[in-house]
């Protein structure tokens, strides 16, 4: 199919985009990759009066390493950038590892970071690695400037806490300690489908080698990326080895419900979640250990 008729406009500052947007409030869509936009229109599950371009709006096209350590990432960066950049692969091993598992690699050379957390879709990658990391997001219109925590962020299947003509220019991903480890973890039919099920993890050992936090979030187990808490505080305080690894997996297997879908049963999804937390904490803490931030 084709999508209907709509009107386009190429705004050349954010100011520019921001008042098109409050302009025609719910009749428009911001366009930057396209990757999940472009198909819904084609359905016409989604008729926008008019698109706003926001690929001319260069000042949105940044990684930038702030002094606090934080990495800030704009609304126009692809996908594609956080596979090479040397300040994504440094400071931030997980975005890294994560981002190789997003849809296939043409898309990954269009599609943008922010535009796929604002599609919130339950089972992308990553919101997941977002809610792991405790990032936080940058959303602006005219009249508002705000951040949303990455917890708060995603509300249910494609929405999100951005209200009205709001728009997310940018995220923030936190600084990241020593003795720390990180791991990404996935299983999908096909390389490139979406995961039947995938955990991030974010741990931090004592100097005793014992668990100081440690994060599980989790894609496609909710109508949202979701946290594991009971399995996440049950860790900490505790050596991270294979038992208390396994003790971990079998509470998600308790306190997650994913649904069913085409590609598997809830059942089976959550035996996942288990074999995946194992395998992925097993993979966190050698990386901890080790002292290596880097993605494996």
């Amino acid at each position: 199919m084709k999508p209907a008729r709509f009107k386009y406009a190429n705004p050349k500052t954010l100011n520019d985009a921001l008042s098109l947007r409050a302009e025609y409030e719910d009749e428009s869509r911001f366009l930057a990759g396209g990757q999940s936009l472009l198909p819904t229109m084609a359905f016409r599950l989604a008729q926008p009066e008019i698109l706003i371009d926001l690929n001319w709006l260069h000042e949105l096209n940044y990684v930038r390493l702030e002094t606090s350590g934080a990495i800030r990432v704009g609304a126009t960066v692809r996908h594609r950038e956080m596979q090479v950049n040397r300040l994504i692969i440094d400071h931030q091993p997980l975005v890294n590892e994560a981002v190789f598992q997003v849809a296939h690699q043409q898309i990954r050379n269009r599609g943008t970071l922010c535009g796929n957390l604002a599609h919130a879709d339950p089972s992308s990658e990553m919101p997941a690695v977002m809610l792991a990391l405790e990032a936080r997001f940058h959303a602006k219109s005219i009249d508002t400037d705000r951040w949303i925590e990455a917890v708060d962020f995603f509300l249910g299947v494609f929405e999100t806490a951005l209200e009205g003509p709001e728009m997310l220019i940018e995220i923030e991903l936190p600084s990241m300690p020593e003795r720390i480890g990180t791991s990404f973890m996935e299983l999908s039919r096909r390389p490139g489908d979406y995961a039947m099920m995938g955990v991030a993890v974010v741990l931090t050992l004592n100097k005793d080698g014992t668990c100081a936090n440690c994060r599980l979030a989790f894609c496609n187990a909710s109508d949202t990326a979701v946290l594991a808490p009971k399995a996440m505080a049950s860790l900490v305080g505790k050596p991270v080895n294979e038992e208390t690894v396994r003790a971990v997996a079998n509470i998600v297997q308790t306190e997650l419900d994913p649904p069913d879908n085409i590609n598997a049963s809830s059942a089976y999804k959550t035996h996942l979640a288990g074999v995946l937390t194992r395998r992925a904490l097993l993979k966190a803490v050698e990386r901890a250990s080790g002292g290596a931030r880097a993605a494996a």
